[in-house]
């Protein structure tokens, strides 16, 4: 059997986008999750409500909080987090483990209930989000982390018409990390070992 230890060593060896650094969570996350297509509404709004979070601080932060935040905010059910009433808010409020910040906190129950909006019009809403990119993950080849945008005309659309809709904590800059997050677009540099595989599920689809 392979020493863990050892295993572990080999495995952060691989080229990896420089953003990945050494923490184990981070490396995980994307080695994982980061750039692969995500089509399921629970995920996408789990995404953005952490997206939301993140602003003015670091992603592993948020990282670290993945798990509060699924039990903070009912898995992720944006039915339930749109009912969330001044009570459970201010409860919320009294979590440490959730970024404490009322605005971030008040975003996240007033996006429940613009995402539910979506849906009703848009049959889901992965079906409203992808349009953006005509369903298909946009595959980027990137030289070096220097060459990834932190926002595009397409970030800057989708985050008009979020923001128009009644979305907040949805500026382009954090709707392009979004879209890189949930595989719209594949950012992964050429040199990662991630970038073909990621390639390969948009394909399948």
């Amino acid at each position: 059997m392979t020493n863990p230890t050892k295993r572990a060593a080999h495995a952060s060896k691989k080229p990896r986008c420089g953003w990945a650094g050494e923490d184990e969570l981070y490396v995980t996350y994307h080695d994982t999750e980061w750039g692969v297509p995500v089509y399921d509404d629970q995920r996408l709004f789990e995404f953005l409500v952490l997206e939301g979070a993140q602003a003015g601080l670091s992603w592993i932060t948020i990282l670290r909080k993945r798990e509060a935040y699924r039990k903070a905010f009912a898995d992720f059910d944006a039915q339930k987090v749109a009912r969330f009433d001044d009570k459970k808010r201010a409860a919320l409020l009294q979590n440490p483990g959730i970024v404490r910040n009322r605005l971030k906190v008040e975003s996240a129950v007033k996006n429940a209930r613009a995402f539910l909006a979506v849906q009703e019009e848009y049959g889901s809403f992965s079906a409203y989000q992808w349009r953006f990119v005509d369903g298909k993950p946009l595959q980027n080849h990137r030289a070096s982390m220097k060459d990834v945008p932190a926002r595009t005309p397409i970030s800057d659309a989708f985050s008009k018409d979020l923001k128009k809709r009644g979305f907040n904590f949805v500026g382009s800059t954090i709707i392009y990390a979004h879209m890189q997050a949930v595989g719209m677009v594949n950012d992964h540099i050429d040199a990662c070992f991630r970038q073909k595989p990621v390639e390969k599920l948009a394909k399948k689809r």
